[in-house]
């Protein structure tokens, strides 16, 4: 299909190979198309605001940012049984933080840090303010309250409520204040390359926008541990409240994986199990704020 879908609207990229990527994510489905371009799907309708913001907002970034992020080659339209819009990009070199060796890990959370702290300096006037496009990251807690609440609930003995709670309760008691910054989003191991041992891209902007950069923090406890966090705590640009919205973030997305697999897939509620664990384990201390 995606060959098709090149071939209709794209035709002088029509003779180079497709090939699916190794990790497609879960909001779009990913195809490599020859050596240096990647075709990008939504694998939702759900997620099909992102393809425009992209299109639009890239661009703008790319240049003012200290590290490479995609670039948008082409937009294409449904055809060939694919009901949504999608995008052609450049191909970035790299691997996964997920599965990639590092080199040098503190070294790879001071470059994210200031990757982030770059991305919130630039004008954020006219950007997309944060929504249902963005998932409402950048957007205050409260939006998914009731799913944490709810999520505790369900959990029971599988985790220390109690705890849980008193995290939430004080990340969403921690009101954000400051004027609308870019946000990325979905700051993951997923949507961090490396290459050579070191952080060579940053991807994935699906849920960026303006608003509340505390969701951004969310590698501190998902990536980073020990000096690594400690490096990256130091060079952010955040202060207390912003790490304990940050922390309730990252307890929110942990909860809800938690519940969805934890009698399903072993592997992922693991990972939820030690993320949830680094959350719980004690407050981040902003070393800038």
């Amino acid at each position: 299909m995606v060959s098709r879908l090149i071939a209709g609207q794209f035709p002088q990229w029509a003779s180079l190979p497709v090939k699916p990527v190794e990790v497609s994510g879960w909001d779009n489905r990913t195809f490599r198309l020859g050596e240096r371009m990647s075709v990008r799907l939504p694998s939702a309708e759900g997620y099909t605001p992102q393809v425009a913001k992209e299109q639009r907002w890239l661009p703008f970034l790319a240049p003012l940012l200290p590290l490479p992020i995609p670039t948008p080659l082409g937009l294409g339209a449904p055809a060939e049984g694919y009901p949504w819009p999608w995008s052609v990009y450049g191909w970035l070199e790299g691997e996964s933080a997920v599965s990639a060796p590092i080199s040098d890990l503190a070294r790879v959370a001071w470059q994210m840090a200031h990757f982030l702290n770059v991305l919130q300096s630039l004008d954020a006037e006219s950007g997309p303010r944060f929504g249902p496009h963005s998932f409402y990251r950048g957007g205050p807690l409260t939006n998914y309250d009731a799913e944490t609440r709810h999520a505790i609930g369900i959990l029971g003995a599988e985790i220390d409520a109690a705890a849980a709670l008193a995290v939430w309760e004080a990340a969403v008691s921690a009101t954000w204040h400051g004027p609308p910054v870019w946000f990325h989003g979905d700051v993951s191991a997923g949507n961090v390359l490396i290459d050579g041992g070191q952080l060579s891209a940053v991807i994935d902007f699906g849920c960026a926008g303006v608003g509340d950069p505390a969701c951004d923090t969310v590698i501190a406890w998902t990536l980073f541990e020990g000096e690594s966090r400690q490096a990256f705590v130091n060079a952010l640009a955040a202060d207390a409240a912003t790490w304990a919205r940050g922390r309730g973030w990252a307890l929110w997305k942990a909860l809800i994986v938690l519940e969805e697999h934890c009698a399903s897939d072993a592997v992922k509620a693991a990972e939820a199990r030690r993320v949830l664990g680094e959350v719980l384990r004690g407050e981040v201390v902003s070393g800038s704020g």
